[in-house]
């Protein structure tokens, strides 16, 4: 009984990490601007993932493959938003702008130049 417990628990986490890596494909297919790709990119990638090693774990149960996948788990829990990261960065430094949502009016910010400052100490 208690091991049926245990792949049901499983099978519904790794169902659950599919379901979001699925969303998020079908999502960077359908949204329409490189941002909104972005964010579903990550978000679902980051839970998807977190979600399948988690079904993993509990159905390999307690030894060297669950460290193993725990071990994955942490790099991909740092690799993944720090890569969206970079990528959202690069595009921001290279002019890609997200869009104005309706009914706002955002200023560009101003480039730096020679800033003034007193040079007389406080």
């Amino acid at each position: 009984m208690l091991d049926t417990l245990i792949n049901g628990i499983a099978w519904v986490l790794i169902l659950s990490g599919s379901f979001f890596t699925v969303v998020g494909a079908i999502g960077i297919l359908r949204f329409p601007d490189f941002w909104s790709r972005l964010h579903a990119a990550s978000v679902s990638d980051s839970a998807g993932v977190i979600l399948l090693l988690a079904g993993m774990c509990v159905y390999t149960g307690w030894g060297l493959i669950t460290v193993k996948l725990i071990v994955i788990g942490l790099v991909l829990f740092v690799t993944g938003p720090t890569s969206t990261h970079a990528v959202a960065n690069a595009a921001l430094v290279s002019g890609l702008r997200p869009p104005e949502g309706k009914g706002l009016k955002g200023a560009e910010p101003e480039p730096l130049s020679n800033p003034t400052v007193d040079p007389t100490p406080i």
